[in-house]
């Protein structure tokens, strides 16, 4: 199974790909989507959405993890990272993904094993997880490659989170 895991964010979107084959874990491949910042929020949709196209028709993931945007204190910018991840999710759901959505304290809970772990932690075992010989940077990516872990942890995803159905 081939995963590819999101971080969305307006202005940078961490992404991770991960392949589970074996009872293993392994790390395809890893980055983030940096928008230009003159751009228009418009413009940077497009751009996200221009980019995880690109990274679905290279490493063709069965399933498409993405974290759950938290609630911000500014309403306005909890709004735009909900439009990001409705871009993204509308972007995969095309290239014949599933797409599912987990929250942050069980993507935690899936990689460390406790909703509350600190980043540092979940970092750490991303690291351990995937066999790295360090922690991916930046940290947008290595959050993306968690939601992918939490994904196949949750046993390739529960009926409940897919929301492509």
């Amino acid at each position: 199974m081939r995963i590819l895991g999101v971080d969305p964010g307006t202005s940078v979107v961490g992404w991770g790909v991960v392949d589970y084959s074996r009872r293993k874990l392994s790390s395809v491949s890893f980055g983030c989507i940096s928008t230009v910042p003159s751009s228009s929020f418009p413009e940077k949709l497009a751009e996200i959405s221009q980019e995880i196209n690109r990274i679905t028709f290279k490493y063709r993931p069965s399933a498409v993890s993405i974290e759950e945007p938290f609630f911000a204190k500014n309403a306005k910018v909890s709004l735009k990272i909900g439009e990001v991840v409705g871009a993204v999710m509308l972007t995969a759901m095309n290239t014949g993904a599933e797409v599912f959505v987990y929250g942050v304290n069980e993507i935690k809970s899936a990689v460390v094993g406790y909703g509350k772990a600190d980043k540092g932690q979940v970092q750490e075992m991303v690291k351990i997880l995937l066999n790295l010989d360090e922690i991916p940077k930046p940290d947008d990516a290595a959050d993306a490659l968690a939601a992918a872990i939490c994904h196949q942890q949750a046993g390739g995803g529960l009926q409940t989170r897919n929301v492509s159905r």
